[in-house]
């Protein structure tokens, strides 16, 4: 479904992202780790059109998005959840949802949509008419997620979910991410520092530093790797 080849990517004509090739199959649930500053949000923004290109290729579904603005990418049904949640806090809840379900393809499916997201997240139907600004950092990544969900994602991408949770939410975020994936079939490509979480839920990882893939495999065979149980796990 999305096919990045090579690519180089950054600021300025700066390169922060070297060579990356990663492969993201339809179905599939891929994880992305790394330490800050490794170069994940730059690819997250990459795929969705905010970072310039310099060099190789994002395909997805067959379709270069070089080039493309962030909304014909939104419009090919490419979701970004970004780092921070990025909500409009003077607006309720509800107003929230319904501007994700902006998308032209999702419009007819708004009421379905949204009965769809209250299941995941009951509380952003209890209190719908609540200031999304003054929600607590969980709620609030329910209510991104939720967002994200309205607008009929084909690809739904993540960028730090679990960042300020406590353990007990971000738990139940990895659940939800999970459910999404397996029940609804939505592709989802996570980008975390967090690796034990990803690497419970996921199939396959890419590790990512200093803007280059240093370890590819199965969620299992990364679990088991020494060097990464090192680095990442806390293990060695």
């Amino acid at each position: 479904m999305l096919e990045i080849t090579n690519l180089r990517a950054g600021f300025r004509n700066i390169d922060v992202l070297r060579s990356i090739s990663i492969s993201v199959p339809s179905g599939s649930f891929i994880g992305l780790l790394g330490p800050n500053g490794a170069g994940k949000t730059t690819l997250m923004r990459s795929i969705s059109g905010f970072t310039p290109i310099y060099g190789g290729d994002i395909h997805f579904k067959g379709k270069s998005l070089r080039g493309l603005s962030p909304e014909a990418i939104v419009d090919l049904g490419v979701i970004h959840v970004p780092q921070g949640r990025l909500l409009f806090p003077e607006l309720t809840i509800g107003e929230n949802l319904q501007l994700g379900g902006y998308r032209s393809a999702a419009r007819g499916n708004f009421r379905k949509n949204r009965e769809h997201v209250e299941r995941y997240f009951p509380i952003l139907r209890d209190r719908a008419h609540q200031l999304a600004g003054v929600l607590s950092g969980g709620e609030q990544q329910m209510l991104a997620i939720g967002r994200a969900l309205m607008a009929d994602p084909r690809l739904l991408i993540l960028d730090e979910p679990s960042l300020g949770l406590a353990p007990r939410l971000i738990d139940e975020i990895f659940q939800v991410m999970k459910r999404i994936n397996r029940e609804d079939g939505v592709t989802v490509l996570v980008a975390e520092q967090n690796a034990v979480k990803v690497l419970e839920a996921v199939e396959r990882a890419y590790v990512l530093e200093n803007g280059s893939i240093v370890h590819v495999g199965t969620a299992d065979a990364l679990l088991h790797d020494r060097q990464i149980q090192s680095s990442y796990l806390g293990l060695g």
